[in-house]
């Protein structure tokens, strides 16, 4: 007899449990691909130092190691262990102290590399999900703050005057002191 309550009752737990599965509201985890330098204990760092929330948006399981995703769906994807960027005249945002090289390249898809870290993490936004990349990146700063800081991103004012050649003079009737260029007032005048 108890042959056949099993058998009787094995479509009914199939389905209770495929229904509470559904119900629970976990996600399935998302596909990514970790990075080349995945491995490195730095990224095991930042990645246990990964926020809950980004933009807002919870944290989700990845399939990958030392890989980031939040949203449903993802929005905002992180990969530590990226190839780090060399110089670049792309933009380069500094976030409270941690520089990101930004791609726009697949534009209203933004891809951020952290500059002057290694290993270099990659952030990409999906902006058309009304997602701040500020504010990621605001979010992510301090998980990624932890990777040692090797260089930072320079603009044109923190490049140096590169000095004259030897020997070279300015040319004649020039000088270094400022010139007046408009007549000096006259009181009453």
């Amino acid at each position: 007899m108890s042959r056949r309550i099993s058998r009787a009752l094995a479509p009914m737990l199939a389905l209770t449990a495929a229904a509470l599965a559904g119900c629970s509201g976990i996600s399935p985890s998302v596909p990514m691909q970790p990075a080349e330098d995945a491995g490195a204990p730095a990224c095991a760092e930042v990645t246990v130092r990964l926020p809950e929330a980004v933009s807002g948006l919870e944290l989700r399981h990845t399939n990958a190691q030392a890989t980031g995703a939040w949203g449903d769906p993802a929005a905002v994807l992180l990969r530590c262990g990226v190839e780090t960027p060399p110089p670049t005249t792309d933009q380069c945002i500094s976030v409270d102290g941690v520089d990101w090289v930004e791609n726009d390249d697949e534009a209203p898809t933004y891809r951020y590399t952290t500059y002057g870290r290694t290993p270099a993490v990659e952030v990409v936004i999906d902006s058309t999900q009304e997602v701040s990349g500020l504010t990621s990146l605001m979010d992510l700063n301090e998980a990624v703050s932890y990777l040692p800081q090797t260089g930072q991103c320079v603009g044109a004012e923190d490049v140096l005057d590169v000095p004259d050649a030897p020997g070279a003079t300015d040319a004649p009737g020039t000088t270094d002191e400022p010139t007046a260029t408009e007549p000096e007032a006259t009181p009453g005048g």
